[in-house]
């Protein structure tokens, strides 16, 4: 009878699970129920009864989250944070009976006390989601709101730390299932598409189906707790040689191409559904997995490349005035202030550029081709430092190639003329070239000397106005 009630009990919160959103809960977390919630904490974290037991916590604990809205969540969250940190004193006696130990026979079992005395009660209580039906999908939703929340209150990043370790062991790419995703995939997972597309917007289910054709791939990495939600997503066009522009690419009206006389699979579009995995890599092995998959199934391919966004670009070069001048000539500023019958300054192209009509005037549009070329090579070429990882590049995407092997390899004037990415990068694309040969060395020469691999083109582009 008990277990019948659990049963009813989590087909309701599955359901809530799948359909519950922050913004339709309206209720905050009152004193008598957070006195509540925290009594179900604390027979969570002391893992109290059998299995049907921590299951009905959980269950009870699930709904009561879902039905919060922001203030009570955080609430919630925060109960979780200090009222089940490691104990001080446990951790204190356990970490001098290791210091004491250290060198005997004795050292390793201290170790493992150690280890056990640090390990949050908080941990315990989050794994009793798991065995639940959209547990695991409940708890990165719940981390997504945890990051928004974070902000607000530095102590939540503690359990946000927690979150992250442990998600990075669940979504292990190991775990992971590569499907390729078609037109006749389940709706769900269509949807999922069309919602979480986040380089180039899908405009219609039209749209979608064209992105799904004989000539083009999609694909995506799937867990099995998760089996109707594609984790991250990429799309990939077959084609004959590089793709400058993705207006072409994504022409509904363009003819279909013979998949099997394809030498080149393009990479326009990578996006993450998750944003409670936020910190847990796995875009790399996706596109190795999806590279192995398409040399099997189209061996004439000879050639693995992005089409890719700058999507800092313009923020960059923003009141950026040692970029202009490293992009624009003093003739070249002179030529282009007449045809756009503005000052010959370079303060006033950028302020053209802002405008979304600019590359309406042939002659201006010819003009600003090669400074916008210099500028997008200038600024593929600045780094920062990362946190524990050293000098990095500074744009995000150029990140994620760069940092996975690939070189930059050609520079896309106008490649992107849609309202979005003239906003974001004055219409500039760029490819990134997936070479097996050299993969692994541009991988070492990024990690170990912050080299970045580009061709020759885009090395003489970088080096800016030549005097």
């Amino acid at each position: 009878m008990r277990e019948s009630l659990v049963q009813r009990g989590i087909s309701q919160v599955k359901k809530l699970w799948t359909t519950a959103m922050p913004q339709t809960a309206e209720k905050g977390l009152s004193e008598k129920e957070a006195e509540k919630v925290l009594a179900l904490l604390r027979d969570c974290a002391a893992n109290l009864g059998g299995e049907v037991s921590a299951r009905q916590r959980a269950v009870r604990l699930g709904e009561i989250y879902l039905h919060l809205n922001d203030t009570g969540r955080k609430h919630f969250l925060s109960l979780i944070v200090h009222g089940f940190s490691p104990d001080p004193k446990k951790v204190e006696a356990a970490h001098n009976n290791w210091q004491k130990t250290f060198g005997t026979p004795e050292q390793w079992s201290a170790e493992a006390a150690l280890r056990a005395a640090l390990r949050s009660p908080r941990l315990r209580i989050l794994t009793q989601f798991n065995a639940l039906p959209q547990g695991v999908k409940f708890l990165v939703d719940l981390r997504a709101d945890l990051l928004r929340y974070m902000e607000g209150d530095p102590a939540l990043a503690s359990l946000d730390r927690e979150l992250e370790t442990r998600f990075g062991a669940w979504f292990d790419v190991g775990f992971l299932e590569l499907k390729r995703i078609t037109w006749h995939t389940p709706a769900a997972v269509l949807e999922t598409l069309i919602r979480h597309e986040a380089v180039h917007a899908i405009q219609s289910w039209t749209d979608l189906k064209n992105r799904l054709d004989s000539d083009r791939r999609c694909y995506g990495f799937f867990h099995p707790r998760m089996p109707e939600e594609p984790l991250i997503f990429v799309e990939v066009a077959l084609i004959n040689q590089l793709a400058g522009n993705v207006q072409d690419l994504l022409d509904e009206k363009a003819p279909i191409f013979d998949a099997q006389r394809a030498d080149t699979a393009i990479f326009y579009s990578i996006s993450n559904t998750q944003v409670g995995l936020r910190g847990v890599s796995f875009g790399h092995f996706l596109l190795k997995r999806v590279i192995d998959d398409l040399k099997h199934d189209f061996p004439r391919l000879t050639t693995y490349a992005t089409l890719s966004p700058l999507p800092e670009l313009s923020r960059w070069a923003k009141n950026n005035d040692a970029a202009w001048q490293h992009a624009i000539g003093d003739d070249e500023l002179q030529r282009i202030a007449q045809a756009a019958n503005i000052k010959a300054e370079r303060s006033a192209v950028a302020a053209l550029l802002e405008t979304p009509d600019w590359f309406g005037n042939e002659s201006l549009k010819r003009l600003l081709q090669t400074p916008l070329t210099r500028l997008a090579a200038n600024y593929l070429n600045q780094k920062r430092i990362v946190r524990e990882k050293g000098t990095r590049p500074l744009d995000p995407v150029a990140r994620f190639h760069l940092g996975n092997g690939a070189r930059v390899e050609r520079l896309n004037y106008l490649g992107d003329t849609s309202e979005k990415g003239l906003k974001q990068s004055y219409g500039m694309m760029v490819n990134y070239l997936y070479d097996p040969d050299t993969i692994e060395r541009n991988v070492e020469a990024l990690l170990q000397e912050g080299k970045i691999d580009q061709s020759a083109s885009v090395r003489r582009a970088a080096k800016g106005v030549v005097s």
